[in-house]
């Protein structure tokens, strides 16, 4: 394997923009989950917001309200969700799924008859979010070369990962969401609305969700792909059970998994793709994703009522 100081760097500058999708994804992940609502479907909304955020961003040339309907469409997908789950008490996981393949299916449908486009959809002469260059990080040794200009979307996905662990530990709101997704019946005897925070975190995960997939279009890339979320919000769910339900904690796991998939993407730089197929190298991030898991998921315990229906007229 050859390592020095260009290769390193750019493995760890890689591994940092793909850690943000998933931390996005992940932190919105932690919400929903923290309130009682399990969300697999973070990959459809990954994958719609990825592709709003490129349609719009043609349409008006302004990436930014490119990333604002990235946002919406993840919170529409993540209010289905909550509608089928919460109020009608359908399976969980079988209503993430199926919108997994309806934001598929919508996606691709949407491309063709808008744009008459088919497998990807380019920004062309639309502008992407440009880089945001920090000047004090910048200047850094070593450093700077790897935190020093990225995607606005990289750095905002680091600091909501800590604001998200001030929401949750040390706010009234925070509370109340963890009290929803450990004993929603106690939580709604001491007047909490169960239904209004389950809600609430489920459309803040599909907020979340939806801006992971404009950083991946518009911020990291310039184009939406069909399947472009690859697994990355799966991924997330599993940085999120690696990460224990907390988000510095499913940061540092975001981290681990940018890394591996950073290894993937820079497998010829690293000298290892001239042994290894490229073809078995795009496993590489899913076999550290099991791995991971399989070493530490038992002994990981979630919110007690975690993927577990709420009916007021059985307190």
């Amino acid at each position: 394997m050859n390592l020095n100081y260009v290769t390193i760097t750019t493995l760890l500058f890689f591994a940092v923009r793909s850690a943000a999708v998933l931390l996005l994804a992940g932190l919105g992940g932690i919400f929903s989950e923290r309130a009682g609502v399990v969300n697999i479907a973070l990959e459809g909304m990954i994958t719609m917001g990825a592709f709003m955020a490129v349609a719009v961003t043609i349409v008006t040339h302004q990436p930014w309200l490119g990333v604002l309907a990235a946002m919406i469409a993840g919170a529409l997908l993540a209010a289905l969700h909550g509608v089928l789950s919460i109020r009608f008490k359908a399976n969980q996981v079988i209503s993430g799924t199926a919108i997994n393949i309806l934001a598929a299916g919508l996606s691709s449908f949407l491309m063709k008859s808008i744009f008459d486009q088919g497998g990807h959809l380019l920004l062309e002469k639309a502008p992407g979010l440009s880089d945001w260059s920090i000047p004090f990080i910048r200047d850094l040794p070593w450093l700077g070369e790897i935190l020093g200009q990225h995607s606005p979307g990289v750095y905002l996905a680091f600091i909501l990962a800590l604001v998200t662990h001030l929401v949750l530990f040390h706010t009234p709101l925070g509370l109340r969401i963890r009290a929803v997704g450990e004993h929603p019946h106690a939580a709604d005897t001491v007047g909490i609305n169960v239904y209004r925070i389950r809600y609430l975190g489920v459309i803040l995960s599909g907020v979340l969700a939806g801006f992971a997939g404009s950083v991946l279009s518009i911020g990291i890339g310039s184009a939406f792909l069909e399947n472009m979320a690859a697994g990355r919000g799966f991924i997330a769910l599993a940085a999120v059970i690696f990460g224990k339900w907390t988000p510095l904690g499913t940061m540092a796991a975001c981290l681990l998994f940018g890394v591996s998939e950073a290894v993937q993407v820079s497998s010829n730089l690293l000298g290892i793709g001239q042994y290894i197929p490229s073809s078995l190298m795009a496993t590489f991030p899913y076999v550290i994703t099991m791995l991971a898991l399989a070493g530490f998921v038992g002994r990981s315990v979630g919110p007690a009522a975690s993927g577990q229906p709420y009916d007021v007229d059985q307190r």
